[in-house]
């Protein structure tokens, strides 16, 4: 990434991005926390159906090592290209993977429209957010507020996921995670159409340029990078496929080479070493959505193989996080606004290692379920303050031609740490999750978030100071 950029002009910090800008990004950036998250309910339902766990795993695996690929390239192809074309574009995939996926007669074209999905889903955030700079800068507005927006739209389905999900595939099937897609994108294409987002986009004079500019080599090197890494961590469920290793380190290799060298690389990876509150901030993600996703997958899965609970209970028992998720997003992001980043993601790790102590001390297999439902609302807390202050770090140290490719990096961070979460409840729950299992796992979570804790007050990377947002100095294209 380029190290381009200035302080913002004082009407940067005046009023807000309106939110009939943001709040039409927004509605195509819940389409990943919301697959995401309802999957978790219908595992058990597709497993029956098809007779496959393994199967069912790869259905997850597929889409998330998709989207973690995908993110970044969107991202990159949104500044090239223009944001809003890109961000429609993965509608449109949305909305094919869905149907593919609702037809499904086997795992492997369910397989096939889960990476459908995943190339759709992926486009949304990371070209959201270059339309929100483009617009901050354009309008001079501030973009913290609209950024608040997204989290918490964002934040909210994914905690309401489980729940909405559990409903669905309680009342409908599980088909029903898929067929909801598509009234959210039809409602998404016509308000991003209708929106004014501030940047149309460029398109290259010709093909040759256009392969150029997009740095296709480095794409490549990326792809070979993050799906072997990806394959792997699957595989150690099961039959580790070791092989996988060396191919993952040396595309890692000659991706840094290639980036480091290119004219107009994908990803920076100069700018990177440099800019160490990105790097810092890239690191923190992966571990803390190793450690979401470990909640997300482990406790729905206990509710119903050891409380005996149905899809939709589970869901229902889950709901508290949903709502303490909004608000500590919301408060989050005043306390990111006063007091800056440290602050914001210390109250959010010390609310994930409490978080963890908790799922690891109370008998959950004979605790009331009033018990089950407050450990749920402190679980709320560290998911929407440490999002908010991770995603604000972001956007404060990356400029408006460098934000959608970085929070695509973000993502793919969030969807190795959720494969890295398959692999943790593996080793510390097995096959079944009994109380034992998630006993350790609490351990996991919270020894791992006092590492956080001890590394986010002792960092001096916590980016610029509060209410300040690096931009390029360049104006924006139109």
């Amino acid at each position: 990434m380029t190290a381009v950029g200035n302080r913002l002009p004082p009407a940067s910090e005046g009023r807000p991005i309106p939110f009939r800008v943001s709040g039409a990004l927004a509605t195509g950036s819940v389409l990943q926390p919301l697959n995401s998250s309802m999957i978790a309910v219908a595992i058990v339902g597709i497993a029956a159906q098809f007779g496959s766990t393994s199967g069912v795993s790869w259905v997850i695996s597929a889409m998330y090592i998709t989207t973690a690929v995908g993110a970044p390239t969107a991202g990159r192809m949104g500044a090239l290209f223009g944001a809003r074309r890109v961000f429609v574009g993965g509608l449109v995939l949305a909305a094919a993977g869905s149907i593919v996926g609702m037809l499904a007669p086997g795992v492997g074209w369910l397989i096939v429209a889960y990476v459908l999905l995943g190339c759709g889903i992926s486009a949304h955030m990371p070209n959201a957010m270059t339309m929100i700079r483009s617009y901050a800068q354009r309008y001079g507005r501030q973009s913290r507020t609209a950024l608040t927006t997204l989290v918490v739209c964002g934040q909210s389905v994914a905690a309401l996921g489980p729940t909405i999900g559990g409903l669905l595939v309680g009342t409908f099937g599980w088909q029903s995670i898929l067929w909801v897609n598509l009234p959210v994108v039809l409602l998404s294409a016509i308000a991003v159409m209708h929106a004014d987002v501030g940047f149309a986009g460029g398109r290259p004079a010709s093909v040759r340029e256009a392969l150029h500019a997009l740095d296709v080599v480095g794409i490549g090197m990326f792809l070979v990078a993050v799906t072997s890494l990806m394959l792997l961590l699957v595989s150690l469920r099961d039959s580790p496929s070791w092989w996988l290793l060396p191919v993952a380190g040396s595309g890692l290799a000659l991706f840094v080479w290639w980036e480091w060298r290119a004219p107009e690389p994908f990803f920076d990876v100069r700018a990177l070493v440099r800019n160490r509150a990105l790097s810092n901030t890239l690191g923190r993600t992966l571990v803390t959505y190793t450690c979401f996703y470990c909640v997300f997958f482990g406790i729905p899965q206990w509710l119903q193989y050891v409380r005996g609970m149905s899809a939709i209970e589970a869901g229902l028992t889950m709901l508290p996080v949903a709502g303490v998720s909004v608000f500590s997003t919301i408060v989050g992001s005043r306390l990111y606004r006063r007091a800056g980043a440290r602050a914001t993601l210390l109250v959010g790790t010390i609310a994930l290692m409490i978080g963890g102590v908790l799922i690891a001390s109370v008998e959950r297999s004979t605790a009331p379920l009033l018990v089950l439902l407050l450990v749920a609302a402190v679980l709320g807390i560290p998911n929407g303050f440490n999002n908010i202050g991770n995603q604000s770090l972001v956007n404060s140290v990356t400029s408006v031609e460098e934000v959608g490719t970085a929070i695509g990096m973000f993502r793919t961070m969030a969807f190795i740490g959720a494969n890295l979460s398959v692999v943790v409840l593996q080793v510390t729950a097995g096959h079944e999750i009994d109380d034992a299992g998630l006993h350790r796992m609490g351990w996991f979570i919270a020894a791992t978030a006092f590492v956080l804790v001890v590394g986010v007050a002792l960092s001096r990377n916590m980016g610029p100071k509060v209410g300040v947002e690096r931009v390029d100095s360049r104006p924006c294209s139109g």
